[in-house]
């Protein structure tokens, strides 16, 4: 895959979709050099922002001195209301206010592209992510433009995906075991208020034999844009089916679990399996599709989670990559 660099922000003047991704915006004199002024643009600008939005997907904007998690986070509500991360099955710590870790994963772990959260019914609209300091080397957070895939994917296998729809079906231990608990999962240690938020968000739920809890909710394949109303291909089949871990992990699941018991899977709404071909396929296009830049202290990305989704390079040396959900 090969690196691309951020397009040169030349102006703020809406253009036409680009093929790079993101869309760098640097300080000027509208902007300013600093998070405040930036912000009280933001506020006066929303609507060309909303435009460059939509038109690229992920804003990146860069020189304008973020340091402090408050000022990321209030920049990150001038364009949507942020949200807790309840349900979500990433590992993630809350740092700060709405602020979290992007993610606690080990840095020799790749993270797939994903759009987030696809897989609740209260997926985030927009994603804000703050680098506070850059990997030694990797630690990319690559981006996928998800108009392109979708044109791109078979109109049968995206008819199919339609009619059929997914069940995301998560195992989650009783505290300590495979994956993310229950109890962090769903932040609460008392079994009814987790069935309540269950019952709540339309999953079906069983309470296994060793306290785990098994999860399953039906989400469609393709959303439409709550702005403009056209129909992506948004989902984490590819992420959460088995076919995307490593050989080596899925080899090694294999051995003492049998797939319904995994971690994490995914089957069409009726429960049938999902070819495994399908999913290649949907991997190698956004494989094709997908560009990366290189964070730099106090980047800021704004990214449209119907638009663009994201990943994680592996990396060395201290990484810190800040999120806010909205």
């Amino acid at each position: 895959m090969q690196a691309i660099a951020p397009e040169s922000a030349a102006s703020l003047a809406v253009v036409e979709r680009a093929q790079a991704l993101p869309h760098l915006i640097t300080p000027d004199r509208a902007t300013g050099g600093n998070p405040a002024s930036l912000i009280s643009w933001a506020h006066r600008e929303m609507d060309v922002l909303r435009d460059l939005r939509l038109r690229h997907g992920a804003l990146l904007f860069r020189g304008f001195g973020f340091e402090a998690l408050r000022d990321f986070q209030d920049f990150v509500s001038t364009f949507t209301s942020l949200q807790g991360y309840h349900g979500g099955a990433s590992q993630r710590t809350n740092v700060e206010g709405l602020v979290y870790t992007s993610t606690d994963t080990a840095a020799h772990y790749e993270i797939s592209q994903h759009h987030e959260s696809a897989y609740t019914p209260a997926m985030p609209a927009i994603i804000g992510f703050f680098c506070s300091l850059p990997a030694e080397t990797g630690g990319q957070t690559p981006l996928a433009d998800s108009h392109r895939i979708t044109a791109r994917l078979p109109a049968e296998l995206k008819r199919r995906f339609a009619e059929k729809e997914l069940c995301y079906i998560n195992n989650l231990p009783d505290r300590f075991g495979f994956g993310k608990s229950w109890q962090a999962q769903f932040q609460s240690e008392d079994r009814e208020v987790v069935e309540a938020q269950l019952r709540e968000s339309g999953y079906e739920w069983s309470w296994r034999p060793n306290g785990a809890l098994r999860t399953i909710l039906r989400c469609k394949a393709l959303l439409p844009h709550p702005e403009t109303g056209e129909f992506l291909w948004v989902n984490q089949a590819d992420h959460w089916h088995p076919s995307g871990l490593r050989e080596e992990t899925r080899h090694k699941l294999s051995r003492i679990l049998s797939p319904e018991d995994f971690p994490m899977n995914v089957t069409f709404g009726d429960g049938t399996l999902i070819p495994e071909a399908d999913l290649d396929l949907v991997r190698s296009i956004v494989h094709a599709e997908t560009t990366q830049f290189t964070w730099q202290k106090g980047d800021v990305l704004l990214c449209d989670n119907y638009l663009v989704s994201h990943g994680r390079r592996s990396y060395t040396g201290d990484r810190k990559v800040y999120v806010a959900l909205g």
